[in-house]
């Protein structure tokens, strides 16, 4: 599977979603078994009842199909088209049915309707949706996973005309051709047993077949998960649907509100995945914009101390240059004067060349106020920033603070700065593990009367003995997209503040310490 393809085409379902759909069918299935004692019960007509629940119905069909449809333009995915198609084909058919529907709008139906036009629309509509789960698994199992960029464009725009047009099609069909159809239904309310037996049988099989098909898939994802729940709910309407010899009974009215807990699982699924993409979206734009300071914070450092380094030695060379040739065109030249001062000019480039192989060494900022810090309420506001992200991660973030630790004085934008540097570096290594239990640990303890000490902790996948001594310097990094300046600037920024930063690595936990002194100050060079 593609790795930027997020969404619940790709999503697997926790386990708690796992068990929400689990105790969601057991629910239903024991309350129909409650019932089925009483199915035949009669109730009396509701006229408003049925219009109520498929106007919701229809609306909840919809949006589904809008969604999912939406979600195969991105993807390019065939198999969410079939899916998409078949909701909107069932939607649109629920306006002809309601209108032929006896009893609704008149006696025997709109739309010359005859007493079996609404009851085979209602066949073909429980009869769509198993065939386009079918549909959907064996489309599914045919794409390759390839990137929306690369994969075949899905007609989108082709299977909802197709659907719509179908819905009118057997509309037209179930009207015009009710006479020649096996009866369904001997009058508005009896049903006949022998033909409901043996349609409810065939859509029993279907259900069966497409839950076994989604069942067999090796990982299914979160929008098969619910349609599994959607199925199983299919399932426990057929089973109700079977010995039903009438309308208007408890088993008919318990059949229609299961038919609607059906759609309304798939759409709640839907709507849940879509706040947590935006959740995704939020924590991954407030992730860049980090990274993007980060960034900026290290150009500026990296153009400040280029600037201040290199300028001194390169405006040596330009004087000792003018030099050199103001004692060449002397006359008689000055030879010797000329050649020191072009040795100068050698020694000066020379000390250029050590500015710019060292950066890490002018990444000094000394300016800037310093201000009293209370270090345990700075850790508590750095680690809210990444509140949202760790609970997205389910990443679990332990905070030990020391009372006793003293009030440091140092710019507090640049130790925070070191602080989310080291916390994002836990979260992107225990976020990259495949460990079951994922945790990040910060204590904050005295470290004698005049300094505190801070460790951040992470059960990640940690550094290898050969690259940890290596960490700290400019340029070399453990991620495959890293700048390896990220360290290298903390520490520089620790060491302004008469601190020290130092790691250690095991096989279970990677842990950084940060000493920093009670009264820091940026030490300027000479």
């Amino acid at each position: 599977m593609a790795q930027d393809r997020i969404g619940i085409f790709d999503s697997i379902p926790s386990r708690g979603e796992v068990r929400l759909g689990i105790a969601i069918v057991g629910l239903l299935l024991l309350v129909s078994m409650a019932l089925l004692p009483f199915r035949h019960q009669p109730i009396g007509e509701v006229t408003a009842f049925l219009p109520s629940i498929y106007s919701v119905i229809f609306v909840g069909e919809l949006i589904i199909g809008t969604m999912l449809f939406a979600q195969a333009n991105i993807f390019r995915s065939r198999a969410l088209t079939a899916l998409a198609s078949g909701f909107v084909f069932n939607a649109f058919l629920l306006i002809p049915y309601l209108l032929t529907f006896p009893g609704i709008f008149s006696a025997s139906g709109l739309l010359g309707a005859g007493i079996n036009s609404a009851a085979w629309m209602m066949a073909c509509r429980r009869l769509a949706f198993p065939i386009s789960v079918i549909l959907y698994v064996l489309l599914r199992r045919r794409e390759t996973g390839e990137v929306a960029s690369q994969a075949a464009q899905a007609p989108v725009l082709t299977a909802l005309v197709i659907a719509i047009v179908m819905a009118v099609t057997v509309a037209i069909i179930a009207v015009i051709g009710e006479p020649y159809l096996p009866p369904l239904f001997q009058n508005r309310t009896e049903g006949a047993a022998s033909n409901l037996l043996a349609f409810n049988l065939v859509n029993l099989a279907l259900a069966l077949l497409a839950a076994g098909a989604l069942l067999f898939r090796a990982r299914p994802t979160l929008l098969e998960t619910w349609l599994l729940v959607s199925l199983a709910l299919w399932l426990v309407q057929s089973v109700l649907n079977l010995p039903l010899q009438a309308r208007f009974t408890l088993g008919w009215y318990s059949l229609q509100l299961t038919i609607l807990s059906a759609h309304l699982c798939v759409l709640v699924a839907l709507i849940m995945d879509s706040n947590r993409l935006y959740a995704r979206l939020a924590i991954s734009t407030a992730r860049e914009r980090r990274e993007r300071d980060g960034r900026l914070l290290t150009l500026d450092a990296v153009a400040s101390a280029i600037s201040h380094e290199v300028g001194q030695p390169l405006t040596a060379v330009t004087l000792n240059a003018a030099a050199s040739l103001n004692w060449l065109t002397q006359k008689p030249p000055r030879i010797d004067r000329a050649m020191n001062a072009l040795q100068d000019t050698k020694d000066a480039g020379q000390r250029a060349f050590e500015v710019i192989q060292s950066v890490r060494e002018a990444f000094r900022k000394g300016s800037g106020t310093l201000t009293e810090i209370s270090v345990n309420r700075l850790v508590l506001d750095t680690a809210g920033l990444f509140e949202r992200e760790l609970a997205t991660e389910k990443i679990s973030l332990e905070v030990t603070l020391d009372d006793a630790s003293p009030v440091i004085v140092a710019h507090r934008v640049q130790i925070q700065r070191v602080i989310i540097n080291l916390l994002t570096n836990a979260i992107e290594s225990v976020r990259a593990s495949s460990k079951r239990m994922k945790s990040v640990v910060v204590r904050t303890s005295a470290d004698g009367s005049d300094a505190v000490l801070i460790s951040i902790s992470d059960n990640g996948e940690g550094i290898s003995a050969e690259k940890l001594p290596h960490i700290f310097e400019p340029f070399f990094t453990t991620k495959s997209k890293g700048t390896g300046l990220g360290l290298s600037l903390s520490r520089t920024i620790i060491e302004e503040h008469a601190g020290q930063m130092w790691a250690s690595s095991d096989l279970e936990h990677c842990t950084f310490y940060v000493r920093l002194p009670r009264c820091g100050r940026t030490v300027g060079r000479a």
